[in-house]
């Protein structure tokens, strides 16, 4: 036995050192890379990590202050490809878009990180309170921006005025009907009103008014009242909206202000010059094939609201975003 061990110890020696050089000569090179990388702004210089060579099957995650993390392969840089990753707070979070990333405990820190391409699973739990997270997405990012609240239509209401003449030859309006209709087109308001001054001209063929539909009307002043109360705050459509408003004696902030006389959007789907002022029943008649405003009773509020409402709804979702991008430009 122990001749044979005499001849088997030149071999080992041999072999020892033979290993014990490569290991050596390893560890140098990898001392050289090191301090190229530090040098260049690569690394930090303060974290030191053991040399791994990409694809082995011995490899063990770097380890820092005496703790390790074995049976993972290391996370790998697609521009540096064999060379020790920098473990830090941004590393973490870019592994961790493939698979869970960073593994803290204290005092002493262990940092693991795992490629891009693997897709095992972590062997050690990770630390739900310290794990690294990216931003949460903001509420601009996921939602398509708007000036109005799509998607609530409470916020919306239509609003039509009829008016009669007061004064010499019934050349000053005044409110006498007036109609609010939902999102939906259902009624939410419609009295008659009577005006403060005498009436000289009721403008039947136009109003739909009649002397005997003033006789138990609301006074103007409590009807205007309720008007203002139900719309206050509200996205308000009307066509000529303005004239609405004035025979009210009211002005409606312009973000919520919606005039369907003047948008190019449904002049173009109507087949209108862009910027011409079309009326109510042609713009109707032109989008839906629906007539309004016939017969020899006059105007209903309430249909003119209605219409109103629907031609607003045929291009919302474009006005909207159309209107939105210019407060953004403002």
């Amino acid at each position: 036995m122990s001749d044979h061990r005499s001849k088997m110890s030149p071999f080992n020696d041999t072999e020892q050192r033979s290993s014990t050089a490569k290991r050596k000569k390893k560890n140098k090179w990898f001392r050289k890379k090191m301090q190229y990388l530090q040098g260049n702004g690569y690394v930090a210089g303060q974290h030191k990590y053991n040399h791994h060579k990409v694809g082995s099957g011995h490899d063990q995650i770097p380890h820092q202050n005496g703790a390790s993390t074995k049976g993972s392969p290391p996370c790998t840089s697609t521009q540096n490809k064999g060379l020790p990753y920098q473990a830090s707070t941004a590393s973490a979070s870019h592994c961790s878009s493939r698979l869970s990333a960073s593994t803290h405990s204290m005092p002493s820190l262990t940092v693991t990180v795992f490629n891009q391409d693997s897709h095992e699973k972590p062997k050690e739990p990770v630390n739900p309170t310290s794990a690294t997270t990216g931003p949460s997405p903001s509420a601009s990012s996921s939602h398509k921006p708007t000036a109005s609240s799509a998607g609530i239509p409470t916020k919306y209401l239509a609003i039509d005025c009829e008016m009669v003449g007061a004064g010499p030859k019934g050349s000053i309006s005044q409110l006498a009907r007036c109609s609010v209709v939902s999102y939906e087109g259902d009624v939410v308001y419609d009295k008659f009103i009577k005006p403060t001054m005498p009436i000289t001209d009721y403008r039947t063929r136009w109003s739909g008014i009649r002397r005997s539909d003033l006789a138990n009307a609301t006074p103007y002043s409590e009807a205007r009242k309720e008007i203002l109360k139900l719309i206050n705050g509200k996205v308000v459509i009307g066509h000529a909206i303005h004239n609405d408003f004035k025979v009210l004696n009211y002005s409606h902030a312009n973000a919520l202000t919606r005039d369907t006389s003047r948008i190019p959007l449904l002049n173009q789907r109507a087949g209108f010059p862009e910027y011409q002022c079309a009326s109510l029943k042609r713009l109707t008649k032109a989008i839906f094939n629906r007539d309004i405003q016939t017969g020899r009773r006059g105007h209903s509020s309430v249909e003119d609201a209605r219409a109103s409402m629907a031609l607003y709804k045929v291009v919302e979702e474009e006005w909207e975003r159309s209107l939105a991008c210019k407060s953004h430009t403002r």
